[in-house]
């Protein structure tokens, strides 16, 4: 007898822990990001990932953030191999579609139809591929240029030099003053490109450069050349810090929050972290880049558009689950991205909007004045034709090359 009670004792603790290790039989997920501690979307992140934990208790989801450089990097070796996490922050257009096209990214339609009134299908344009969408957009950027208004007004100006002419003059007077006019990361391209593209756009006209990183048009553009020689003269005139070019784009723009620079030209995400500094309240304003060439270009032509993406794995053991669980996470993100002034909302705002920072506002009326946007090159370009390109534009940077030089390689490199 007492070893039958033994046994149904035995029984029973088995039935007992079986029940237990069910209720804690959590489906696991797993993100990567650029999230990191020092980026601008840092605390968006944290607390969308905090809302979205909250409301599906059933999933145990851990996530990690590299920062940006090396976590293209990353990424791009993860798909190669196949050895992706659930879900993945990446950017739209061509840097996800070569992605897609290698069958990594599980589709999201069915999961962001149920959303469809909530996002702009004009917001999932560049993540669609052949009707299909494979991303969720968070919030949308532009290159903005910043400026030191304090330090602006030391040399005689209230306000950011509306002309190309008159933003020249204004240089021309900083460095009469010891002022160093830019602030620019050369250890980190893509900050380079920001200012590039911006002049090159505002030469050669938004339609001609989107037509070349689209792949319609080829770098054998004269406009193009010049507008090159034009960005390669504000290096080699002393407008940029020299010891940017071994600085990272965190140094660089800490030195700017710190005085040292008069512009910075950056993505509009960076609203947050000035709008977050008391001491920066009513010093910092942004503006578009000046029109170069009013034959071809205009203003309210933009460097941007919607870009930071969430994707899902196609080999996602979860893939289902973690669709559902990027689609609320992208909109939680866009959410807190938005209040604290990390970029324009992809999303229709569902919440009080009317205490947006006024540089996050500024933004918002640059790109309701806009006419056109090209997306950022090293984004809108597949990852051969944008490594290439980004190796000439550090060539352009050290001053190796000039724009005949630029534009007869690209040619040569990629078409």
């Amino acid at each position: 007898m007492k070893k039958f009670l033994a046994l149904i004792l035995a029984v029973m603790m088995l039935a007992s822990m079986a029940a237990v290790a069910h209720a804690d039989d959590k489906v696991d997920l797993t993100m990567w990001c650029i999230a990191t501690e020092s980026d601008s979307n840092r605390h968006a992140y944290e607390a969308a990932i905090a809302d979205v934990t909250a409301a599906h208790p059933e999933v145990n989801f851990t996530w990690e953030a590299t920062e940006n450089q090396a976590y293209k990097t990353k990424i791009k070796a993860a798909v190669a191999a196949d050895e992706m996490p659930d879900i993945f922050f990446t950017w739209s257009c061509a840097f996800l579609k070569d992605f897609v096209d290698a069958g990594r990214v599980y589709c999201l339609d069915k999961e962001l139809e149920a959303y469809k009134d909530e996002l702009p299908e004009v917001m999932l344009g560049n993540t669609t591929f052949d009707g299909h969408h494979y991303g969720v957009p968070t919030t949308m950027n532009i290159v903005g240029l910043f400026a030191n208004m304090e330090l602006l007004a030391s040399v005689g100006y209230d306000e950011v030099p509306g002309s190309y002419e008159e933003f020249i003059a204004c240089c021309d007077k900083l460095i009469e003053n010891g002022i160093i006019p830019f602030g620019c990361s050369g250890k980190e391209t893509w900050c380079v490109t920001e200012y590039l593209e911006s002049v090159i756009e505002k030469s050669c006209g938004a339609e001609a450069l989107n037509d070349i990183f689209l792949g319609k048009a080829t770098w054998n553009n004269a406009d193009v050349a010049s507008a090159v020689d034009t960005f390669q003269a504000l290096v080699t005139k002393g407008y940029f810090d020299p010891e940017g070019i071994a600085l990272s784009n965190d140094e660089v723009k800490a030195n700017f929050m710190a005085g040292k620079y008069a512009f910075y030209m950056n993505g509009t995400w960076n609203c947050a972290d000035f709008a977050a500094k008391p001491e920066l309240d009513g010093k910092i304003q942004v503006a578009e880049f000046p029109v170069i060439n009013a034959d071809k270009a205009t203003l309210g032509q933009l460097i941007g558009g919607p870009s930071d993406t969430l994707a899902v794995a196609a080999s996602s053991a979860n893939a289902e689950v973690a669709a559902q669980f990027a689609v609320e996470l992208g909109r939680e993100i866009c959410h807190y991205g938005y209040l604290d002034g990390c970029g324009l909302p992809a999303w229709t705002p569902f919440y009080d909007a009317s205490g947006i920072n006024p540089l996050t506002q500024a933004v918002s009326e640059i790109v309701a004045n806009s006419n056109a946007m090209v997306l950022f090159g090293d984004t809108a370009q597949n990852a051969d034709a944008a490594n290439t390109y980004l190796s000439y534009v550090d060539l352009v940077y050290g001053c190796a090359t000039d724009g005949q030089g630029f534009i007869d390689g690209l040619t040569a490199d990629i078409g």
